[in-house]
């Protein structure tokens, strides 16, 4: 299976800087897992040649994007990712007008709630409430969950207009291959589930011991992010989620989009 990163690249417009879209798909090799990476590890995950990763990583270091390791041979992100980072998440408006709900929606419940808009075929957490005494679950910002696999991802995709669904189910569909057919019956069960509730749910789907809701949330200039409730599964069962949990959590979302975010 070829591990490049999503193409959104378009050879046919002439705006489109080529160069730039390079570099920033080597900094994005960085959320594939590894901490350090080598010019051969960005090459083999970006798909891009060994020569022009080469020029790429070291422009990153240059401006400070990147730090290299002499005694490793390999790089790392550097503090000017974390600064973009966070003047991204800390402006989001959003996150600031919903934390509140969120932190009272996860006391109340006791469960771990989330906050997450779609990077490619990922989602990533901007905001994480949990209450004090639940200790597992911990899902700081900036981290990352499978598209089709979590209910963050499965309300984004149920919620997203069809041609742009479309466009990302090919993309999963390269991305699976053989594990495709499964992946594309078990999400097309949570989309009609999503048209009967309003939710989507991921019950053991991306971790065995995760049970967790989520809800689409619609923001005012159009865009789309999703917000999940979620705990252990030894301590929430798939009834309860599915029976009352989950349908919180989509008043929530309505709560939280009538305040004209």
């Amino acid at each position: 299976m070829s591990e490049h990163l999503e193409d959104s690249s378009n050879p046919k417009d002439r705006k489109f800087v080529e160069a730039l879209a390079r570099g920033l798909d080597v900094l994005r090799a960085f959320t594939h897992g590894s901490v350090v990476m080598g010019n051969q590890d960005i090459a083999r995950i970006t798909g891009l040649p060994k020569p022009t990763v080469s020029r790429m990583t070291y422009t990153l270091t240059k401006l400070g994007y990147l730090s290299y390791s002499q005694q490793l041979e390999k790089y790392q992100l550097d503090s000017g990712v974390l600064a973009l980072g966070y003047a991204y998440v800390s402006n989001l408006r959003v996150r600031q007008l919903a934390k509140p709900y969120m932190d009272e929606f996860a006391r109340r419940t006791n469960t771990t709630v989330g906050l997450t808009c779609r990077d490619r075929l990922s989602m990533i957490y901007v905001e994480n409430c949990r209450p004090a005494e639940l200790t597992s679950l911990r899902m700081d910002a900036g981290v990352r969950l499978p598209l089709a696999t979590t209910a963050a991802g499965r309300a984004y995709l149920a919620a997203t207009p069809e041609k742009e669904r479309e466009h990302l189910m090919a993309l999963l569909a390269d991305k699976y291959e053989d594990g495709w057919p499964a992946m594309k019956t078990s999400l097309e069960g949570s989309f009609a589930e999503f048209e009967r509730t309003g939710f989507c749910l991921s019950l053991g789907d991306w971790d065995r011991n995760v049970m967790a809701a989520g809800v689409p949330l619609h923001l005012a200039d159009g865009s789309i992010m999703a917000l999940t409730c979620g705990a252990p599964s030894f301590q929430l069962n798939a009834e309860t989620l599915k029976g009352s949990l989950a349908h919180q959590l989509e008043m929530l979302a309505r709560d939280i989009e009538s305040l004209g975010v």
